[in-house]
């Protein structure tokens, strides 16, 4: 199955795909657009080309669990998404993703504008893989 997920952000959003076995995922790309129609319409464009079968968008929450305007225009986002593809979305919790992209950067020595322009699909694929790593162990106990 064919899954794309999707970090928000204000400027940047990046874009992460899995493999078919959907096993591992990796950093699509970055779209880089503040406007919510034009990034809808982006993102549902690759998700028909990638011949996605369902979404993932990181939905981030605060680190006490609580969910405020972010985790708002997220779910927002992931409505209309959804109504506009037509595939399935899920949310899934994006806590600590970024700075996690940061830090992986960090070792493979990628800085300045290079870093600024990979983190959020860096960012994406994680959320991606917490996601795939999450339903292996939903399979698994059964």
């Amino acid at each position: 199955m064919t899954i794309i997920s999707v970090d928000l952000g204000l400027a940047r959003t990046g874009l992460a795909i899995c493999d078919k076995t959907g096993f591992l995922a990796s950093s699509l790309c970055v779209i880089e657009e503040k406007n919510m129609d034009r990034l809808l319409k982006k993102i549902a464009q690759i998700a028909i080309e990638e011949h996605a079968e369902k979404i993932v968008v990181g939905l981030p929450k605060n680190m006490d669990g609580s969910q405020g305007e972010s985790a708002k225009r997220a779910k927002d986002f992931a409505d209309k998404l959804e109504k506009i593809t037509g595939i399935p979305i899920c949310l899934q919790d994006e806590r600590g993703t970024t700075i996690t992209a940061h830090n992986y950067l960090s070792q493979q020595q990628v800085f300045g504008k290079k870093r600024k322009k990979q983190v959020d699909a860096v960012a994406a694929s994680i959320i991606l893989q917490d996601y795939l790593d999450k339903l292996r162990k939903e399979k698994e106990n059964g």
